[in-house]
């Protein structure tokens, strides 16, 4: 089954050139379009993409408030793709802390676009880990820090847990940690999946932004 995803971004040749670039891949089905983030929950309940590759900046509701709304709106709802002109903006980082999976520049190379796409899609990797650093450094919020701080006491992580935390907040693949911590692929997926469950987080990115959050991982 090819990846399905839902273009949102009130430009149209910015749309056009997702498309074109995600439809010459044969795994990789664009089911839809949006203008504008108010128009994101009944297309999702209409198409049941598996990724929304959402503008971050629209005129009626941005990508902050469209992602807001599709995690609580919807059931088991699809990854979500940020598309931003500017990496380092708090609008991306809002995004990411409001439930976003990964963020894509508009500027990336169309390899980059079928890289990010279907990385969020597999939920394995946080995109651009060292620009994620750099906004958590810049936006972090002293609130959320301390709510965080709070999460990451009452998970208890194990010590091999919290290696796989911080070998996730670097940005490194299951296959990747497992070859540095010298284990198994299906073992990482065992502690990835007890670290998330723990820290209540819905995928690596809201896991990792709450490790740099809590500081248990330092986001400078």
């Amino acid at each position: 089954m090819p990846v399905t995803v839902l273009l949102v971004d009130d430009e149209p040749l910015v749309r056009a050139g997702l498309r074109a670039v995600l439809e010459a891949q044969p795994d990789i089905e664009v089911v839809g379009e949006a203008a504008d983030g108010a128009a994101v929950v009944p297309l999702v309940r209409r198409l049941r993409p598996d990724v929304v590759a959402m503008d971050v900046r629209m005129p009626l509701l941005d990508g902050i408030e469209a992602t807001r709304a599709l995690l609580r709106s919807v059931d088991a709802p699809p990854k979500i793709l940020v598309v931003t002109t500017f990496e380092n903006d708090e609008y991306v980082y809002g995004a990411l802390r409001a439930g976003a999976d990964g963020f894509l520049l508009k500027r990336a190379r169309p390899a980059e676009i079928v890289h990010a796409v279907r990385l969020v899609a597999e939920g394995e990797s946080l995109l651009f880990p060292a620009s994620v650093r750099r906004l958590a450094a810049e936006y972090g919020e002293d609130g959320g820090n301390r709510a965080a701080r709070a999460v990451l006491e009452r998970a208890r992580l194990t010590e091999r847990e919290g290696e796989v935390l911080r070998l996730m907040a670097r940005g490194l693949t299951n296959a990747e940690i497992a070859g540095r911590l010298v284990v198994g692929t299906e073992t990482v997926k065992s502690h990835v999946s007890a670290v998330l469950a723990k820290l209540g987080a819905r995928d690596r990115t809201q896991a990792v932004i709450a490790a740099y959050e809590s500081g248990f991982v330092a986001p400078g």
